[in-house]
């Protein structure tokens, strides 16, 4: 990563590696395979830019097969508490990954429990009559849509050049596995834990749904946006004090969803 963009509201850039060689998605990123990768320097606040409270790190790997996520995260109390597929685990102790595409997004977020919640977002004034989207199945009427405005509150405003989205909730990224190992025990305070890591396998099809323009399987140079989060609710003696918002870079707002300020991605051998 460029470490000159860290701390800063300018994207941040990464290296991601190739690798070679076959290996488990298990959570657990004491393998050979992920001391290949460059670990990322600590995340930082997504609002001040400044450090992050406790220590996170990404890294990232492709093959021919898929792209390959890593996360790292200092915890001494791991909890979460939804199970199911797509609930809220926003309201957990949660890490993201973002991918931008043409004229849309991709979310997802995973707690402790390895719960997984995912959306596709599209732009409202991309899915037209006769657009890539509505010929491929992204239907207003059919599917599971929320909207996405970006104005909610005043931490948001202008923060959004493009505006309203539809949130598709019912897609799922073809292919996706994800798995974690927690170092401690979850949902335990009489125990300190050391924190808890997580791995995760994009196939290359779901990319080309989102860059249908993009050559997936990539080849070295080639680049996409996306972004390492986490996301935090901070306790003390037991009590609520605050959230907060980790990632690979600055974004000048508690927020995620501006794909303008994700992190570059470029692929080398």
């Amino acid at each position: 990563m460029d470490e000159h963009a860290e701390g800063r509201d300018c994207p941040a850039q990464y290296d991601c590696r190739r690798t070679r060689g076959f290996f488990p998605i298990d959570g657990r990123l004491d393998k050979p395979v992920w001391k290949e990768a460059r670990k990322s320097g600590r995340f930082v606040d997504l609002l001040t830019g400044g450090p992050a409270l406790l220590d996170t790190r990404a890294a990232a790997l492709w093959d021919e097969k898929a792209l390959y996520v890593a996360f790292w995260m200092e915890e001494p109390d791991v909890r979460a508490s939804f199970t199911e597929r797509d609930s809220l685990v926003w309201y957990d102790n949660d890490v993201e990954f973002f991918i931008d595409g043409e004229d849309c997004y991709y979310e997802c977020e995973i707690n402790a429990f390895n719960t997984v919640y995912e959306v596709f977002f599209v732009y409202q004034d991309a899915l037209v009559k006769g657009s890539r989207f509505e010929q491929g199945g992204f239907d207003l009427y059919s599917r599971d849509v929320d909207v996405l405005s970006g104005f909610q509150d005043a931490a948001r405003f202008r923060k959004h050049p493009r505006g309203r989205r539809w949130a598709f909730m019912d897609f799922d990224f073809p292919g996706m596995k994800s798995a974690v190992w927690v170092d401690g025990k979850i949902n335990d305070p009489s125990c300190t834990d050391r924190g808890w890591t997580v791995e995760i396998a994009f196939p290359w099809e779901g990319f080309r749904i989102l860059n249908p323009s993009g050559n997936f399987p990539p080849k070295a140079g080639d680049s996409i946006r996306c972004q390492f989060f986490r996301f935090e609710n901070l306790r003390a003696n037991g009590r609520e004090l605050a959230g907060a918002g980790w990632a690979l870079n600055g974004h000048g707002a508690y927020d995620s969803h501006i794909p303008e300020r994700f992190a570059r991605l470029r692929f080398v051998e």
